[in-house]
């Protein structure tokens, strides 16, 4: 009896922790896109995924910039933001989205930085990237030439106003 009592509790633990495992799991590349690309069909918008990494200071600046109430209005009005981390530290590996790396360098952002954002239609055709010319990401805009490429990409993808310009380039400007 008191080994049956051993062995029901360790299948008892062992099923926690493959619960507990399971519950963890960071979603795959493929998953998180295909619910950002439905999501931006649904609400008739872009797609904007910004590859990012938990302890990259450039990352968290361009996400307070997104999110900022200046602006967010028009980030939100227009695009679907979706996040795919990469890079992270051995420790945090775990956190990582299986299949990002790979996006990272077929999407050309091998060796650019992060973050590498790249803007899609709702079929997931790339419209436009972060990089001013190839090996020159703006990752989050902050200076002047920087600014100036990121809003270039926002005339081509959505209907952004003069208005709304002027208070994009003076939130990025800020990163500076």
């Amino acid at each position: 009896m008191f080994s049956m009592k051993k062995h029901i509790s360790a299948l008892l633990i062992c099923f926690v922790i493959a619960t507990i495992g399971k519950a963890q799991q960071v979603p795959s590349a493929d998953a998180v896109l295909k619910e950002a690309r439905a999501n931006a069909a649904k609400e008739n918008k872009k797609g904007m995924v910004i590859f990012h990494a938990s302890w990259c200071g450039w990352c968290r600046k361009m996400d307070a910039s997104l999110n900022d109430p200046s602006v967010k209005n028009f980030f939100d009005k227009n695009y679907v933001l979706t996040h795919l981390t990469i890079d992270e530290s051995p420790d945090k590996k775990n956190l990582e989205n299986p299949g990002a790396a790979e996006l990272y360098k077929k999407w050309g952002g091998e060796n650019e930085g992060i973050p590498f954002w790249v803007i899609m239609d709702k079929d997931g055709n790339i419209l436009a990237d972060s990089q001013m010319e190839p090996g020159k990401n703006v990752g989050c805009s902050a200076k002047s030439e920087e600014v100036a490429h990121f809003i270039k990409v926002l005339k081509k993808t959505s209907s952004i106003n003069e208005e709304e310009i002027a208070k994009v380039e003076e939130r990025f400007r800020k990163n500076e």
